[in-house]
């Protein structure tokens, strides 16, 4: 049998292979990476406090893991709909008109495998070669990689503690390009924790809509946001602009991370491209998990969840009262989701050794700015207060010894 010249020069054919540049060029999700670092060093026995990932330390609420039970009793699980179970998407319609007073056609409800496959779906459907994408700096890093895979271009609008690292319409139409397709928002943020008043998001979406560009707001912290000085709850983007795509998640304010199921909620012009993509894509989220998240809307489960609300507000005054105290600044306090952007410029340190050293030296894993920003890459990083208090405490005494010690090393040399 005849064979290949790089099989007989005795390398594996693969050698030769053209790996697409898409593939070549994403850059790694750098949480992930300092996540890998810290479960090598906790194989050797040591005890690392974890404040580099997203994830809430509850788990599911207790009503959807006794449904979740209910389905996995040797039932045929079958593929679902595309767009997901009706009911879910029923529930998670009737859950908008509930708490946002919105009302959503459950037609245009999408479920997905996780918000990141509801943003894989909405960017494919969006954006095309040459497009633009306005979106701020710093936001969430997969955001970037998804829009370049489609040949789509990145226009980064710089942020500051002035405008709380988020964009607003001044900003929006500064960056404005004639090839701008999409303006891409989170709100709350990750990394900030913080948002964007309601009407000044109002006012970019109607900038981008008079443009006739898409509007892609990522509400996946939407419900761990604070209420307004009156007790109200935070509004949907929907309310005020009924055309938005809106991104969500049962990973957050539900702490169903590793269940991999989101949302999302698009016009009634985009779901039947959303439905061929998500065929293509995926054929359907998961079956089982999906009939045992319209437990998520009962009102057991809303309460829990709304109880660990209130808990993310008492673990985020013990971080940014620890931070005060062991002098790492915090330029713009979050009023939502569970992360602080920490300004660690003035220990002498650039954030990727800051977060490096952290690791190796107090067995603290944090993120370090570059996984989500250019203008704030070297001078911040990420904490997540989605652990406990004692947790929390723990790592934060740590951060201060080892704060401390970099102060006593500059002092000396």
């Amino acid at each position: 049998m005849a064979t290949s010249d790089a099989t007989a020069a005795g390398r594996p054919v693969e050698a030769d292979a053209i790996i697409a540049a898409r593939a070549v060029h994403t850059a790694p999700f750098y949480a992930m990476a300092f996540e890998q670092q810290a479960v090598d060093i906790e194989a050797r026995g040591e005890h690392v406090v974890r404040f580099n990932l997203g994830e809430p330390d509850f788990g599911a609420p207790a009503a959807v893991r006794a449904a979740m039970r209910d389905v996995m009793d040797g039932r045929a699980l079958s593929y679902t709909p595309a767009l997901g179970i009706r009911a879910l998407r029923e529930a998670i319609a009737g859950f908008y008109w509930d708490r946002h007073g919105v009302r959503v056609d459950p037609a245009r409800v999408v479920v997905t495998s996780g918000a990141s496959s509801a943003l894989l779906l909405a960017v494919a459907a969006t954006v095309d070669v040459g497009s633009d994408v306005i979106m701020a700096d710093p936001s969430y890093p997969c955001n970037r990689q998804l829009i370049e895979s489609f040949g789509g271009r990145v226009v980064s609008v710089d942020t500051t503690a002035a405008t709380r690292f988020q964009l607003n319409r001044r900003l929006v139409e500064d960056a404005w390009t004639n090839d701008a397709r999409t303006i891409m928002i989170a709100s709350p943020s990750n990394p900030t924790g913080t948002s964007i008043a309601p009407a000044e998001l109002a006012a970019i979406c109607e900038l981008a809509r008079d443009r006739g560009a898409w509007r892609l707001v990522d509400e996946i912290y939407l419900n761990l946001a604070d209420p307004d000085a009156n007790g109200v709850s935070p509004r949907s983007v929907l309310s005020y602009d009924p055309d938005a795509i809106v991104i969500n998640s049962f990973s957050k304010y539900f702490g169903m991370t590793g269940w991999r199921l989101g949302w999302c909620i698009v016009p009634e012009v985009l779901v039947g491209a959303i439905e061929r993509l998500a065929m293509n894509y995926f054929l359907c989220a998961s079956s089982p998990a999906q009939q045992a998240a319209i437990t998520c809307f009962s009102p057991e489960a809303l309460a829990e969840c709304e109880d660990r609300r209130v808990e993310f507000v008492a673990r985020r005054a013990i971080v940014l009262a620890e931070l005060a105290r062991i002098g790492l600044p915090v330029s713009v306090e979050p009023d939502g989701a569970f992360y602080v952007y920490v300004d660690v410029s003035g220990t002498g340190l650039g954030a990727w050794e800051f977060c490096e050293r952290a690791l190796h030296e107090a067995h603290v894993a944090i993120t370090p700015g570059r996984d989500f920003a250019t203008n704030t890459a070297d001078t911040h990083v990420r904490i997540s207060y989605a652990t406990s208090r004692d947790e929390l405490r723990d790592g934060l005494a740590r951060l201060g010894d080892f704060a401390d010690g970099l102060r006593t090393t500059r002092r000396a040399s």
